[in-house]
């Protein structure tokens, strides 16, 4: 099979080129038009499942809605794990899938086990729904807006009406959270006197509130001729116009709205809030898309936003657009890998130049780099993996491999080629010296070694052969060291498998070069003939020198095999003792600091800590913006009360490695000066990775199950003060 494709390859060797053109800029134009990311996607197969329930507490919540739901998931199929969360006013469920689970369908069993359990919710609680499909890091981009001439309802009505629609229509969007601001609301502030004087209860107001501002069908009247459609109008909009709506008859007096309450215009009671650059504001967060493009989504974003430029001066809007940019770190990622894959390919390409001593050879085993890298890609996409950090590094570690096969086949066939045409050379010689004619031309000019097509043809396919095997062999051997990388489950897998498989097809296509485009461009190129049929001073140097040292070095077997397993024990001592981590410390220029205070502090309390802890983050030099989220937003992620923030902060751009780490001690020692809170400081992709494996930041979770909660929460304490004596906690 060898000989015939390598025979193939030499017979139609201006196919074989044009192929590989053809895959080069085909290469090229799906490294384009590639799907970008930060990471493969780590997140296992899971939904997240929310129920308001107004005025409940968290007691109330648990027995009352979380527990039916969870009760109706658990026998769902391809479950792997429930776990779930109750606050107040809201139940909170995650359901994780086994791995390998299509999320499509398990989502739809989903849906039709909580369109069962809606029924039997208490009255007020809304129907469970389900998180939309997001991409692992989640978080496309984060817009602050603050406003001098808006007051905060104005600002919070700009941004859910105007501003968010818009947004929302970018492809690759798929939910939009908003914080802060106030959301604006007709209320009726019931006097509970004015009630009990009027006979009236709380139903008898609700229900005259409900026939003034709902919306009802007319109908429609038809005549011999045509149908004239009815539309209602004079729906309560107003305070002034709701106040006067009747609630009932007293004595053939009407009772008003008014007269039992008093009917304004205010905003809607708040599960959380935000900080924006520590100044009141509005926050709005964009998840992307499962599978989609971050880097596409992104940029499309940004012109939304430039588009919107007019309108935010016309009504005195600031924006903020970068309190968040993931893209900004798939960004500088990919210009990094650029510059090592370049750097790489340039550095192979010169030791190449000078160990095989000519510039042909060079470029025949060079053209293995692009080719090998650019087909691996094509392939990749063929099977829907995404570009990221981990598979782009697969590619630079495949870097100085796939050039070996090509190496090793174009050495062998100029090695060749230098014996063949010598031998053509010598009787050429010999010939030329029995004539003077011949001799004069034997020193006036340089000598070049020809030989016929066919002779020159057997050459190549005899030297490709005959390394063949060994070449193919080692390539399978270097394989097949990276397939139980691709055995990896859990996250291990999701990280770590992209990166085997970008590997091992690299160096695949890498053979498939040496087979078929290294012998047709040797023919191409060494056909004609060769100048020189020695071997390179540097190559004869270094053959002289390995083989006195292989001399020595045999002539003490046990010496070298004894030295082998000092520095295998020595390594192996070693090992224990270095520290371990799952990954290394992300360099990704945004921190996010967890800040947390005792349960039942407020929000206006918490927006007063963080209004202090960002003035003191914005005066680093090093900080480009700050924003503060506290509790949660409708239909949010993070599913926190009031107590609880989460602040983003975005360093200036170029920040260097050294210069974050010592940044992120300074935020540390700056947090632990507030007295009561807890707090913790980690980078936006470590936080997504911790919250994936366990639903918590912390480097280590505990979890203590019962139904006596007196008990738990005495394990509990009983386990914090075991785990707080342990060395490092």
């Amino acid at each position: 099979m060898l000989n015939r494709i390598v025979s193939f390859s030499l017979r139609h060797r201006g196919i074989v080129i044009a192929l590989a053109c053809v895959v080069l800029f085909y290469g090229l134009y799906i490294a384009k038009r590639a799907k970008l990311d930060v990471f493969p996607d780590f997140v296992p197969p899971q939904v997240t499942v929310q129920a308001e329930a107004p005025g409940m507490t968290p007691e109330q919540v648990e027995a009352l809605v979380t527990r039916p739901i969870e009760t109706a998931v658990n026998g769902l199929g391809y479950l792997e794990s429930l776990r779930s969360e109750s606050i107040q006013g809201l139940s909170v469920v995650t359901v994780v899938f086994k791995e390998g689970t299509d999320i499509l369908p398990a989502r739809q069993l989903l849906a039709e086990k909580l369109g069962a359990v809606a029924s039997q919710l208490p009255v007020g609680v809304t129907a469970p729904t389900m998180s939309p499909l997001v991409s692992s890091t989640m978080d496309l981009l984060k817009v602050g807006l603050v406003s001098e001439k808006l007051s905060p309802m104005e600002l919070r009505t700009f941004a859910d009406w105007t501003l968010k629609p818009r947004l929302l229509s970018v492809p690759g969007v798929t939910r939009c959270i908003t914080f802060g601001g106030e959301v604006r609301q007709l209320q009726i502030q019931v006097k509970p006197d004015r009630l009990v004087a009027h006979d009236l209860g709380l139903q008898d107001v609700l229900a005259a509130a409900r026939l003034a501002t709902g919306v009802r069908g007319a109908g429609f009247v038809e005549t011999k001729n045509q149908r004239i459609l009815i539309q209602t109008e004079g729906q309560a909009l107003t305070p002034a116009v709701l106040g006067e709506v009747v609630v009932t008859h007293k004595d053939g007096v009407p009772v008003r709205l008014r007269d039992v309450a008093n009917v304004v215009e205010g905003a809607e009671p708040k599960f959380g809030d935000c900080l924006v650059q520590g100044r009141p504001g509005v926050l709005l967060a964009l998840a992307s898309q499962f599978g989609a493009n971050t880097l596409e989504a992104t940029h499309e974003l940004e012109e939304a936003l430039e588009e919107m430029e007019p309108v935010f001066k016309r009504e005195g809007v600031k924006v903020f657009p970068r309190l968040h940019r993931p893209a900004s770190f798939i960004e500088e990622s990919l210009k990094s890998i650029k510059r090592s894959l370049v750097l790489g390919g340039v550095l192979v390409a010169v030791v190449l130049f000078i160990f095989l001593g000519h510039f042909r050879t060079a470029f025949i085993s060079v053209t293995a780099i692009p080719l090998s890298l650019l087909g691996a890609i094509i392939v990749l996409d063929k099977f829907g993996v995404t570009l990221n950090t981990i598979t782009l590094g697969g590619l630079a570690i495949a870097i100085g491999e796939v050039v070996d096969d090509a190496i090793i086949d174009v050495e062998n066939i100029f090695r060749r080629l230098r014996e063949h045409f010598a031998a053509q050379g010598a009787r050429g010689d010999e010939a030329q010296t029995n004539s003077p004619e011949g001799q004069s031309l034997l020193t006036s000019a340089p000598t070049i070694f020809k030989a016929s097509a066919a002779s020159v043809f057997k050459v190549i396919l005899d030297a490709s052969l005959e390394v063949r095997t060994s070449v193919v062999f080692a390539t399978f051997v270097v394989a097949l060291v990276f397939v139980p990388v691709l055995t990896l489950t859990g996250l291990q897998g999701k990280f770590f498998a992209p990166l085997a498989l970008a590997y091992i097809i690299a160096i695949m296509v890498s053979l498939l070069v040496a087979l078929t485009l290294t012998p047709a461009l040797a023919f191409v190129m060494f056909g004609r003939g060769v100048r020189e049929t020695k071997e390179p001073r540097l190559q004869t140097w270094l053959k002289r020198l390995y083989v006195g040292a292989l001399g020595r070095i045999a002539k003490a077997p046990g010496v070298v095999i004894v030295l082998v397993l000092l520095v295998c024990a020595a390594a192996a001592f070693k090992l224990p003792g270095m520290g371990k981590e799952f990954l290394p410390e992300f360099r990704e220029g945004h921190f996010v600091l967890q800040v947390s205070a005792a349960p039942g502090t407020s929000l206006e309390e918490m927006l007063r800590i963080g209004s202090q802890i960002s003035d003191e983050l914005i005066a680093n030099d090093n900080i480009a913006t700050v924003e503060q989220q506290i509790g949660r937003a409708s239909q949010g992620e993070d599913t926190w009360s009031p107590h609880r923030s989460e602040f983003h902060v975005e360093l200036v751009p170029g920040t260097p490695g050294e210069e974050q780490e010592h940044l992120m001690k300074e935020i540390r020692e700056l947090l632990g000066k507030y007295p009561g809170i807890q707090s913790e400081v980690l980078t936006f992709l470590g936080d997504r990775i911790s919250e994936s494996i366990s639903g918590e930041t912390a480097a280590v979770v505990v979890n203590v199950f019962g139904e006596d909660f007196e008990a738990i929460d005495k394990s509990a304490a009983e386990i914090a003060k075991v785990l707080a004596k342990v060395p490092g906690a």
